[in-house]
């Protein structure tokens, strides 16, 4: 009697159509081995292509945006410069005291007011330190060359402790040009040219007769002119515009009376 052939396993017989075992079990692992395998270096490359391209393109935006706020904070920087002069020329020259002081120890009696194109000296009760609050202050500006090209203005400002304070400066009645020393105060730069001119008062006028380049009188000037013209201008900057200061003032100096007495 023969044997029934077992259905399935070892030692059974192989139905018509079908794959012999050994095929089976080959597909069968050539299928586990596409489950399990990882990612070629092809795939590998283009997967950190991709990742480095899409960080360069952040960083791009990133450095746009830095730009645009750098050149933003700047414009805004230099426009706050413009109008912190414009205020602190109008308070000092605005509070200018007409002193006097002695030149040399038993030397004449001169205006501590006096100025040319390039600087100006003046005894102001404002400060840029302390403003309106502190000690008189004698006040210089002077137009320099800046290192950046063109020119700058400069400020000095020190304590006016009465006219002996300024008998020190003066050599044979003339005061000496106004110095930069590494304490001024750099109040504009970058300018094409900055220059000062003077208005001769006219008595009963309040505005004044023809600008002088020099005042070396024993008045105040009616105004004071400041001109200033930027080296680059620049449509988006509040531009240094030419300042006119009107002095009140109508005290001789020297004399201690007033001029429309």
């Amino acid at each position: 009697m023969r044997r029934k052939p077992l259905p399935h396993g070892r030692g059974s017989e192989r139905l018509p159509g079908s794959p012999p075992p050994t095929l089976v079990v080959k597909s069968r692992a050539f299928h586990m081995a596409r489950r399990t395998r990882g990612f070629t270096l092809i795939e590998m490359m283009i997967a950190v292509t991709l990742v480095a391209a899409i960080i360069t393109g952040l960083l791009m935006a990133m450095r746009t945006g830095l730009s645009a706020y750098e050149k933003v904070n700047r414009r805004l920087e230099d426009n706050r410069r413009a109008m912190g002069l414009d205020q602190t020329l109008h308070r000092q020259f605005g509070g200018i005291i007409p002193a006097a002081g002695y030149c040399g120890l038993d030397g004449p009696k001169i205006a501590a007011f006096n100025g040319d194109a390039a600087s100006v000296r003046f005894v102001s009760s404002a400060s840029l330190a302390e403003g309106s609050r502190g000690l008189p202050r004698v006040v210089e500006y002077v137009a320099a060359a800046d290192p950046n090209g063109g020119t700058r203005l400069m400020m000095n400002e020190r304590i006016y402790a009465g006219p002996s304070s300024v008998a020190p400066q003066c050599v044979s009645g003339i005061l000496p040009p106004v110095q930069v020393t590494p304490e001024s105060v750099e109040m504009a730069g970058k300018l094409a040219y900055c220059r000062f001119a003077y208005r001769v008062p006219v008595p009963d006028s309040p505005v004044g007769a023809e600008w002088l380049p020099t005042w070396q009188r024993p008045d105040l000037p009616r105004a004071v002119r400041v001109e200033m013209m930027p080296l680059d201008p620049n449509p988006s900057h509040l531009p240094m515009l030419t300042l006119n200061v009107p002095i009140h003032i109508t005290r001789l100096v020297v004399t201690g009376v007033y001029a429309d007495q």
